[in-house]
C-alpha cells in the first residue's frame, strides 16, 4: 500500500484523478456518470478509477455487476480529498487544472 503523503501526491500529479475523486465526493456513480458530469473521456475515467482502485482511494460498490457499476471514496479517499482541497484553499498548491 502506498503511503499517505504519496498518495496525496499522485492525487495532485494527475490530470483527471482529483476530478474524478471530487465527483465521488458528492454519491457513488458509475463510470458514465463520471463521464458525463465531468466532460471526460470514458476510457480515461475507467482508467483513472482502476488507478485509484489499486491505491485504495476509490472502491467498486457494486463489484459483481458488469454493467452499471458504482464506484464510491474509501475512508482514505474521504481524507486524502479532504487534503487536497484544505491545501488548494489555503494556496500550498494550485487549485487550476494541467493541461
Amino acid at each position: 500500500m502506498v503511503a499517505h503523503w504519496e498518495k496525496l501526491g499522485y492525487l495532485i500529479a494527475g490530470k483527471y484523478r482529483a476530478k474524478v475523486m471530487a465527483c465521488l465526493s458528492e454519491r457513488p456513480m458509475t463510470p458514465k456518470q463520471i463521464s458525463e458530469k465531468t466532460g471526460l473521456y470514458l476510457s480515461h475515467v475507467s482508467l483513472t478509477l482502476k488507478e485509484l482502485m489499486k491505491i485504495g482511494l476509490v472502491e467498486s460498490l457494486t463489484p459483481g455487476l458488469r454493467r452499471g457499476r458504482l464506484y464510491g471514496l474509501t475512508k482514505n479517499g474521504k481524507e486524502i480529498l479532504n487534503q487536497l482541497n484544505r491545501l488548494q484553499e489555503s494556496g500550498s498548491i494550485n487549485g487550476r487544472e494541467r493541461h
